[in-house]
């Protein structure tokens, strides 16, 4: 008989607390835009209209592109570029693509080597006339590492410069 008791207590404590929560409480606070009386907001606000490039010519007016109007671009900077610097970063650049350009030419040499074809240059011999004991694919993956890292020092150069105000034309 507890047992039963106990249950029927149960039931009747969750269908109490059902009960509660699906029916609104006039008691608690409206939320911040919502009368008491009514669960719909006190102002509406007209939906933004998406123009997609199909239904862009039924469009009146201006039509204002991706961002806040209220933030204009920056005016090119009236400052003048040091002369020094930009001669600087040119060679600094022209040094990083010609190791590219010995990387990109070692790889082409190696892949070459590796599919039994004959190379101009011997890729599996050093400057110094020994022999390089690492398998092929080892030394493709050296340099395709290198290569990576000079492309990443490159782009950081070119940021870099970019940030100062240099134009890329000026490096040309």
């Amino acid at each position: 008989m507890p047992r039963s008791l106990s249950f029927a207590m149960i039931f009747t404590l969750f269908a109490a607390a059902s009960g509660a929560a699906q029916s609104p409480d006039s008691s608690a606070p409206a939320p911040p835009g919502q009368s008491q009386d009514s669960a719909t907001p006190a102002e509406t606000k007209k939906p933004k209209k998406v123009w997609t490039n199909e239904n862009l010519s039924g469009a009146n007016g201006a039509v204002s592109v991706v961002g806040d109007p209220k933030i204009k671009p920056k005016p090119p900077s009236s400052n003048p570029v040091n002369a020094q610097y930009v001669a600087s970063v040119r060679k600094q650049l022209d040094k990083l693509q010609s190791q590219l350009a010995d990387i990109d030419k070692q790889l082409v040499d190696l892949k070459n080597f590796s599919e039994g074809e004959p190379s101009t240059s011997a890729s599996g011999i050093r400057l110094n006339n020994s022999y390089n004991r690492e398998p092929i694919e080892v030394q493709i993956r050296a340099l395709q590492n290198k290569k990576k890292e000079l492309e990443s020092k490159l782009d950081a150069l070119l940021d870099e410069a970019r940030k100062k105000g240099v134009e890329s034309s000026q490096l040309r």
